[in-house]
């Protein structure tokens, strides 16, 4: 078994829509990256079919606030108002005790806040859509959100674009093949497989 010390960890962030939880699904698939999800902790109530401990580790505000306190997370933030998200300490570790590798699916500041925690053994990769025209048109096609959520998530995305030179790399998403073989190749180079 790997020592806890010697993994690593991929960074995908991008604004609501871009396509980097697809692109994470697609590396996880990949046996031979040796990649684990990171899965979230977040304050917000599970949505459709969404599972405790497989999509989000659900927590109550109170208990969110009180585990910030305790020091559990490596990084959290407000995402929206009201709504917490973040990364548990523990996750990354029970992961690297496993022997595998680190991926997360997760915002701007998330990711950028784990690149400077981690420094060398993070790869950082933001996902950038083709254009915010692009960007709205996926947001309003999956209609799953008001105008008003649409308008929110687009206003975020404009200011998470301007923070995408602070990333290891930019991934441009325009086309969803091309995407997935770019994402393959970087994760592949930076694991040196």
């Amino acid at each position: 078994m790997a020592h806890p010390s010697s993994g690593k960890l991929l960074i995908f962030s991008a604004p609501s829509g871009s396509g980097k939880t697809t692109l994470v699904r697609y590396l996880l698939a990949q046996p031979e990256l040796k990649l684990r999800f990171s899965i979230s902790a977040t304050s917000r109530a599970p949505r459709g079919k969404e599972a405790h401990g497989k999509d989000y580790y659900f927590l109550s505000r109170e208990e969110f606030s009180q585990r910030v306190q305790q020091g559990d997370f490596l990084e959290w933030e407000e995402v929206y108002a009201g709504t917490q998200y973040g990364t548990l300490r523990k996750e990354v570790e029970r992961i690297w005790a496993a022997g595998l590798n680190v991926i997360f699916d997760i915002d701007v500041v998330g990711g950028l806040n784990l690149k400077s925690l981690y420094g060398e053994r993070a790869l950082a990769v933001f996902v950038m859509p083709p254009s915010l025209a692009v960007l709205e048109e996926r947001l309003r096609s999956r209609q799953t959100e008001s105008d008003d959520k649409v308008r929110q998530r687009l206003a975020k995305a404009r200011k998470e674009l301007g923070r995408s030179d602070r990333f290891d790399h930019v991934l441009v998403n325009e086309d969803l093949a091309q995407a997935k073989e770019e994402a393959y190749r970087l994760t592949q180079k930076f694991l040196q497989l």
